[in-house]
């Protein structure tokens, strides 16, 4: 065994050698060795580490091949991050890197030079708009800038200057890759890719150069013997014609060792390696192993969940679609191409290989389900609630809902619209459409207007709430599956679950008060027949209205949580009213961490003064959706809830997706004893504004004091007359009350109650 300084001498060997091979310079051959040797075995084709092939740059947030989209993906992601740069030509053989051949869509050239515009012949098609060979490469270089050239992603950092490759190279990025797609197109206009690389070549060194044109990489192989340059076959759709040999790319597959004879890797669109089938995806085929029995590595692209989307199969969670790539027991990719180097690189560093049941750390905030897994199947239903303790929420949740007759269930809302199919049932719609300005002001059909065996006879129905603006849609293989839930049948589910809580949240207890519906001794009968009451219980019950927090802490003892679901600034004074009532706090998102026009704006002390008042914080709530997140936090949901964990420090977090919180608090880089040269992005919040120009920097989140804590006392409960009984579920019964198997709990508040229901059901 080598010894510390034995080791040491091998290392820095290996570090000029790599450097004096490649032509490149220490600082940038010492990142790669950093890069591949982080002692872990991976399926690749030679054992290394999969590499981050920033497509751009971090083109997820700032317009691709710039600067700054190249420097941020170089400072916080992986050390031996590739930059990725498209070669485009101009008139005057000069160069930029620009992915698509026409530029207005990714520059401001289309208002620059309004008369410049054209149209051309591109491998059989005609494509109108600017193009590269209509201008000199200084035309470009001096008066054209950058603008993002998707719609999903902020425009706030536009008009960046454009890059050659030379402009990339003096980045010193650990690796430059050279994507030559048009070398054709350039070649009927009399410019020369071939020429270019070659020259290029004597002073910048290129790790990869891909093309998906055959010819192309023939030729350039002649010219580039004695280089290190890995050559790379791009793929496009399988249906594609590749221009050299008229032949599909699908069908180019099957002779890999041809390909070996030219090539020392392919580049391929993800669902080659995992094909999808109506969102959801199949069998893996055998490609990657294939290509490493030839020996040619294999990279995957299209990665960017706001540009390509994803399988269902990933619950909108980036990190594991990544990890499907790369670990998994058969094979793993040899590199990514990403929009997002960053998620990419914590998916590598921080979560594969770690296959392991490792417990997270100590002092980790709770995860509380929000209906619960209401992000895989249709929220409060048994699918939801087995699936988000199986994902590992700490509490599971139910928001109590009243029927006509009495019963106390588990619904989003009172409205069954969204979250069940009673518009599809005619039975149901339009007759039961009612509007209740209390509740909402949309008209709705509500639980508390249908009986419960009403409610059971209709289908549960998955909520997505960015389907219509998105196209998003949750898990629609079970938009339909799942059983409806009484409050007694979730308690008695939580309750034989090991080391699980419940969470009790109480909506509209003043309104159904006035209906006759007595929510809170419904609640309280409910948890005693289910074996709830002893202190050591964990159970919390929650609720916006203040009054309804008094009413339980006269007549039970369970911890209780005050919500504040509104973009509000919370006072001192308003927290030591709160204390005065809870014992807890939920809190939205938007109270913690401000935001405006989609940019975080700056971290409040709110948490941290709840605590000094003794209050447990929780946030509200959590989804894995894109359009959902902070552009901050580069299109990844785990980068929402590291950012919550480290600067707000909340003592839970209520979320959709238990699994990808549960997955984040268990990955690798936050093990105490971890040493490693990678460390998990950490978003500041307002850090981005920097960045961009004055005028484009979205204005102060200014939010109203919240002061309105205490509420009036609640209503009495008005009984109203007895209603006929439906026939209850095999595990509930109850009455008009709530109270099941008519129940009574003789304290000082209820005799009054209870007298009244004994001469009900004596009549």
């Amino acid at each position: 065994m080598l010894r510390q300084g034995s080791l040491l001498a091998v290392l820095v060997a290996l570090l000029v050698f790599v450097a004096q091979e490649s032509g490149v310079s220490c600082d940038r051959a010492a990142r790669v060795l950093r890069g591949v040797s982080s002692g872990r075995v991976w399926k690749t084709l030679k054992g290394q580490e999969p590499v981050v092939i920033a497509r751009g740059g971090l083109s997820g947030l700032f317009p691709d091949h710039t600067s700054s989209a190249y420097q941020v993906a170089l400072n916080n992601s992986l050390p031996n991050v590739v930059f990725f740069c498209d070669l485009q030509l101009t008139q005057d053989g000069g160069n930029i890197c620009r992915t698509d051949l026409s530029l207005e869509n990714s520059t401001n050239i289309a208002d620059i030079f309004k008369d410049r515009k054209n149209t051309y012949m591109v491998n059989g098609k005609n494509i109108t708009g600017w193009f590269a060979i209509d201008f000199t490469a200084e035309e470009i270089l001096s008066k054209v800038l950058a603008k993002q050239a998707l719609s999903s992603r902020p425009s706030a950092f536009d008009n960046l200057p454009v890059l050659p490759v030379e402009g990339v190279d003096v980045l010193s990025p650990p690796a430059l890759w050279l994507n030559i797609q048009y070398s054709k197109f350039y070649e009927e206009h009399n410019l020369s890719t071939i020429q270019y690389v070659l020259s290029a070549a004597k002073s910048i060194s290129f790790e990869y150069i891909s093309s998906p044109e055959v010819d192309f990489l023939r030729r350039i192989r002649r010219g580039l013997r004695k280089s290190k340059s890995k050559l790379v076959l791009r793929f496009l759709d399988k249906k594609d014609i590749e221009p050299s040999t008229k032949q599909a790319y699908g069908t180019l597959l099957n002779n890999l060792t041809l390909l070996k004879s030219y090539a020392s890797g392919i580049l391929v669109p993800k669902e080659y390696i995992w094909p999808l089938s109506e969102g959801y995806i199949n069998t893996p085929t055998t490609l990657v192993q294939d290509a490493h029995k030839a020996g040619l590595e294999v990279y995957a692209s299209d990665f960017a969940v706001d540009e390509f989307g994803m399988s269902y199969n990933y619950s909108y969670d980036p990190v594991k679609e990544y990890l499907q790539f790369v670990d998994n027991p058969e094979f793993s990719v040899d590199g990514v191409l990403t929009d997002f180097s960053v998620t990419a690189s914590e998916a590598i560093a921080c979560y594969a290989h770690n296959k392991k049941n490792i417990s997270s750390i100590s002092g980790k905030p709770l995860i509380i389900s929000n209906n619960g897994a209401s992000g895989d199947f249709p929220g409060c239903t048994d699918l939801a609630y087995q699936a988000a303790i199986k994902d590992g929420a700490d509490y599971i949740d139910c928001s109590v809902q009243m029927t006509n007759d009495g019963f106390a269930i588990c619904r989003e809302s009172p409205d069954l619209i969204a979250s069940t199919n009673v518009l599809s049932d005619s039975s149901f719609y339009p007759s039961h459409l009612k509007e209740v300005s209390d509740i909402q002001k949309d008209k709705g059909i509500f639980t508390f207007n249908m009986m419960w065996k009403e409610i059971q006879a209709l289908k549960p129905q998955i909520v997505s709430p960015f389907a219509n603006d998105y196209g998003l849609l949750r898990n629609p293989a079970y938009a339909n599956a799942g059983q409806f839930m009484t409050l007694f049948d979730f308690l008695k589910f939580a309750k034989s679950q090991a080391n699980v809580g419940a969470l009790i949240n109480i909506q509209n207890a003043r309104y159904l008060a006035k209906q006759g519906l007595d929510v809170i001794n419904a609640t309280i009968a409910a948890l005693e027949k289910a074996g709830y009451g002893n202190m050591t219980d964990k159970v919390m019950i929650q609720s916006e209205d203040s009054a309804v927090l008094h009413k339980f802490r006269q007549q039970t003892t369970y911890k209780l949580v005050y919500q504040i679901n509104l973009d509000v600034s919370v006072p001192d004074s308003t927290i030591k009213e709160i204390k005065g009532f809870a014992d807890g706090v939920t809190l939205a998102r938007a109270i913690v961490l401000t935001s405006s026009e989609f940019f975080l704006m700056d971290a409040e002390n709110v948490v941290s003064r709840m605590h000094l008042n003794n209050l447990t914080v929780f946030i509200f709530r959590l989804r894995n959706e894109y359009p959902t997140l902070a552009f901050d936090y580069f299109s990844d949901s785990t980068m929402e809830i590291n950012t919550f964990v480290n600067v707000a420090k909340p003592d839970g977090l209520f979320t959709e997706f238990p699994a990808t919180a549960n997955a984040y608090l268990k990955n690798t880089c936050r093990q105490p004893t971890r040493n490693s040269e990678y460390s998990m992005f950490l978003v500041e919040p307002g850090a981005l504004l920097a960045a961009m120009q004055p005028a484009v920097v979205p204005p102060p989140a200014l939010a109203p004091a919240f002061t309105d804590v205490i509420d009036p006392p609640l209503p009495s409960v008005s009984v109203a007359s007895p209603t006929p009984a439906s026939t209850p579920s095999q595990n509930s019964t109850s009455a008009k009350s709530g109270q099941p198997n008519n129940s009574c709990h003789f304290t000082a508040t209820m005799v009054f109650s209870c007298f009244i229901l004994a001469l009900i059901n004596w009549n």
